[in-house]
């Protein structure tokens, strides 16, 4: 399949020449180690792999090479509270088709400390009012819907993580109405939810950024295996 010349973000590629050492941090990672270039696709990219193997340090890197502050905002944030930011995005390169209108990265881990930063610069009322004052969902669906705006480009880390399944689902339709509006969507996620997106491509970072189908997926399959027998799975983990 080519690529879809109404994006914004068309490759990612690794500096590797650049490199000293593949044996240390981040890039002794096994995703990292192994990566050359990736080529999207597809308005909406779901990352998807354990625990461990690196969507959240790639997803970060992606982030901050496009100019915007590693724990979540636009590039007119400039705040830092905990500086644990790899050294990933200053060697890769990202090539792109068409200048997004705004960009933003949403990133759970952070989320409350650029809550606080909205209030610190009196920003909030851009925001729908303070995300402070709403639960963790509410404020990330605060944020999506008076934030997010077509032709934007955002990248989002594990969004689900404050979201019920019923608000995963609102989510879905809010990216599906920007992904009709000229929007692109890069997502680090675990939901079985999010990734059943029918216009995404879903590329599986614990083999090495192959894309796979909803249902190949091991997040399909260990979900629909619990679901459908929750009592013999049980059985199986606690005996």
């Amino acid at each position: 399949m080519g690529l879809d010349s109404n994006l914004m973000v068309k490759v990612i590629s690794l500096e590797r020449d650049r490199i000293e050492s593949f044996d240390q941090y981040p890039f002794n990672i096994e995703v990292v180690k192994n990566f050359h270039e990736l080529k999207f696709k597809s308005p909406v990219t779901f990352f998807v792999g354990e625990n461990g193997i690196g969507k959240s340090t790639f997803i970060e890197a992606i982030a901050v090479a496009l100019g915007l502050p590693a724990e979540g905002g636009t590039d007119n944030f400039t705040y830092e509270t905990n500086n644990t930011t790899s050294v990933l995005s200053e060697y890769l390169r990202v090539g792109t088709f068409n200048r997004p209108k705004t960009k933003f990265f949403l990133r759970a881990e952070s989320f409350y400390n650029f809550s606080t930063e909205v209030d610190n610069i009196g920003v909030w009322s851009s925001y729908g009012g303070s995300l402070h004052e709403c639960s963790h969902g509410e404020s990330f669906l605060k944020l999506v819907q008076n934030r997010f705006t077509e032709n934007g480009l955002y990248i989002l880390d594990e969004p689900e993580a404050a979201l019920s399944p019923q608000r995963q689902l609102s989510l879905l339709c809010l990216i599906d109405d920007l992904v009709r509006n000229g929007s692109q969507f890069i997502i680090a996620t675990h939901s079985p939810i999010l990734i059943s997106y029918n216009k995404g491509k879903i590329l599986n970072l614990d083999n090495n950024f192959e894309e796979i189908k909803y249902k190949d997926t091991d997040i399909y399959k260990l979900y629909k295996m619990y679901l459908d027998q929750p009592d013999a799975m049980q059985h199986r983990l606690f005996d």
